[in-house]
């Protein structure tokens, strides 16, 4: 019973994540079941069948608030679904240890784009509105589904990070477009799950635990996307990549704790500096767009 209510806190903060900076839930939920014991497919097979519920929950209240651009949900749920249900029936025949190492990379490179493009430089609007063509979003769409599949969560990590890297989408939309998409992206891997290891290889009263404490987390996030900015959205967004992948690769490599803790701590320090930085430059925008002078304008 303890454990129950324990995946369903820890359903209800990854949703939370989730669903207000668009990635999160399947990295975390999955490292959990990875720890205590659960074989990797059995562990994304686990997340993936709680995601179907909680990506429709995500999905029904980020329409409510405006947050989804249809368009673009159509144009990655379906490449999404087959790269997710390819995914699910490679991870069920192959160890996932191959591919953590290049997703690790790749994410952080990703994520270190994304942390220093938005605490850096001011969000782009000569590009905002412009229509994101299918031959961007179908390739992203499979390639995200398949890293989702394969490492237990990473369909947010690509999806958002590619999306948010464009500028041609506002971010509150590129959370709920991508967390929207996401449902159809659950129900393929599951699929491709059921197929590979059958329902002996998966723990259904884990993914309700992790299912019920997402549904609850789920308004709350679609409304909180609402009010954070997109400068400091974006930052949030780039610094739990980093975070999540720097702690990867360490594990990958096999450093020692000395030196682990202590990589650990530079990044975390790197990212809060990153963090403030955008709080400080939005304040400084948001002044000037209401007319407001600047510290900088102030005569000494």
């Amino acid at each position: 019973m303890t454990t129950l209510v324990l995946l369903a806190l820890v359903g209800l903060g990854a949703q939370l994540v989730d669903g207000s900076l668009g990635m999160g839930h399947g990295v975390t939920s999955t490292t959990l079941l990875l720890a205590i014991g659960l074989q990797p497919a059995s562990a994304s097979a686990t997340v993936h069948l709680a995601q179907i519920g909680t990506t429709l929950a995500s999905g029904v209240a980020h329409r409510k608030f405006g947050n989804v651009d249809w368009q673009v949900v159509r144009r990655l749920a379906i490449p999404g679904a087959v790269g997710a249900f390819l995914g699910a029936t490679a991870l069920s025949r192959l160890p996932v240890a191959v591919a953590a190492p290049v997703m690790a990379v790749l994410l952080l490179g990703l994520g270190g784009y994304v942390l220093v493009r938005f605490s850096m430089q001011a969000i782009r609007t000569d590009t905002l509105g412009r229509p994101l063509r299918r031959r961007f979003l179908t390739p992203l769409g499979f390639v995200a589904g398949l890293v989702s599949a394969i490492g237990g969560g990473g369909w947010g990590p690509v999806g958002t990070t590619a999306i948010l890297a464009s500028g041609q989408l506002e971010p509150r939309k590129v959370v709920g477009s991508i967390s929207t998409s996401e449902f159809v992206v659950a129900v393929a891997a599951s699929a491709g799950f059921l197929i590979g290891i059958g329902t002996a290889g998966i723990r259904p009263q884990w993914a309700l635990a992790l299912l019920a404490g997402g549904v609850v987390a789920a308004p709350l996030a679609a409304w909180l996307v609402r009010l954070v900015p997109a400068r400091v959205l974006g930052t949030a967004a780039g610094a739990l990549i980093v975070l999540t992948n720097v702690r990867s690769l360490t594990e990958v490599i096999a450093i020692p704790d000395g030196a682990r803790w202590a990589v650990y701590g530079m990044v975390a320090v790197a990212c809060a500096a990153a963090g403030w930085s955008a709080i400080v430059a939005h304040q400084r925008e948001r002044a000037a767009a209401a007319g407001e002078r600047t510290p900088e304008q102030v005569p000494v």
